[in-house]
């Protein structure tokens, strides 16, 4: 293996492979193990139109709920196979060079090297709380891509520095895969048209969706064009486009805040727990930790039952980082208390 593979398969790295079967689980963001009742039987009752193409009904009816949830026209929206794969269709856009803030999630990363695009990295510093710094963007980037809140750092960058990036000719795509995960969804984009604006959705993190895969973009519709010119027909399913339309509704929506709101304080205790561990104060349902040996500390947690999320294959960061996902305190506590045992073991 060339050090070019080696370094594409850590980027292709993520939490589901740090889980695995009989671990308990704090290594993938998804906030719970199932869909609710209500989400389970909207899509069961779905599944009687499988026998039939979906339909161009289905996809407006999906694209309108989006619209009316942000504020926008259903042109304005492009529903996704999965909110990654919106990174997989920039490459279609030809950007010169492309701009990808880390530590940040690492799929848009390797679509666009894998298509043969140059990628410059923007790392920030953990100096500035790994907050942005527009001034480390190259004006010369046609391509700007940036997580809102960002996964693994749990950073909420300010909306102001956001707009900042926007320049003529420049596409900037903001990935708020877990901005519904934040009461408000504070310093979102989602409902502002800026010149060359993208902003990623999932309903992965809040719905329990992860094995659906369902997402959507929002942006110009000329740029939406752009980005789906050569997607295939029926590019999503009918069980994706209920789901959207399920997730984006009114009620769907006021329960989401009202999960964001209830996870607030558990975030926060999970924080207090593991205040001397803790990179930055978490403004997602996630935490970035540094732990001197994290890797073998992994190793050990994983040894007695737990799955944590390594750090090393996000650019930026190094193996003593590790992100571990909320939980509620009854489950959170026995993670801090086998972290401790590890640690004076250690």
């Amino acid at each position: 293996m060339t050090s070019l593979d080696t370094e594409r398969a850590l980027l292709r790295h993520h939490g589901d492979v740090d889980a695995a079967p009989g671990l308990a689980d704090f290594a993938v963001n998804v906030r719970v193990p199932r869909p609710p009742a209500w989400l389970r039987t909207r899509l069961a009752a779905a599944l009687d139109d499988l026998g039939r193409y979906p339909t161009d009904l289905a996809d407006l009816t999906a694209r309108r709920t989006v619209a009316e949830r942000h504020g926008r026209a259903p042109d304005e929206v492009l529903v996704l196979a999965g909110a990654a794969e919106g990174f997989a269709l920039l490459p279609v856009l030809g950007p010169k060079l492309a701009a990808v803030v880390h530590p940040s999630f690492t799929e848009p990363e390797v679509a666009l090297v894998d298509a043969g695009v140059p990628v410059h990295r923007v790392l920030l510093r953990p100096e500035d709380g790994y907050a942005l710094r527009p001034d480390l963007v190259p004006e010369e980037a046609d391509l700007v891509v940036i997580g809102n809140p960002t996964n693994p750092t749990s950073v909420l960058h300010a909306a102001a520095a956001l707009r900042e990036l926007v320049r003529p000719g420049r596409v900037l795509v903001v990935d708020e895969a877990f901005a519904d995960t934040a009461p408000g969804e504070p310093e979102s984009l989602a409902g502002e048209r800026l010149p060359g604006l993208l902003v990623l959705r999932s309903l992965t993190k809040t719905w329990g969706l992860a094995g659906l895969r369902a997402g959507y973009l929002l942006g110009d519709p000329a740029l939406l064009a752009r980005v789906a010119r050569h997607r295939p027909q029926w590019p999503v399913g009918s069980l994706v486009l209920e789901a959207v339309t399920a997730c984006c509704e009114p009620v769907a929506v006021a329960e989401a805040r009202a999960i964001a709101e209830r996870t607030v304080p558990h975030t926060a205790h999970a924080a207090a727990a593991l205040t001397d561990l803790v990179v930055v104060p978490p403004r997602a349902p996630f935490l970035l930790l540094r732990v001197p040996g994290g890797e073998r500390v992994r190793e050990a947690l994983r040894d007695k039952g737990f799955a944590v999320r390594r750090g090393d294959t996000f650019p930026g960061l190094t193996t003593d980082h590790l992100r571990v996902a909320t939980r509620p305190p009854e489950e959170f506590d026995h993670l801090v208390d086998a972290l401790r045992v590890v640690l004076e073991e250690r």
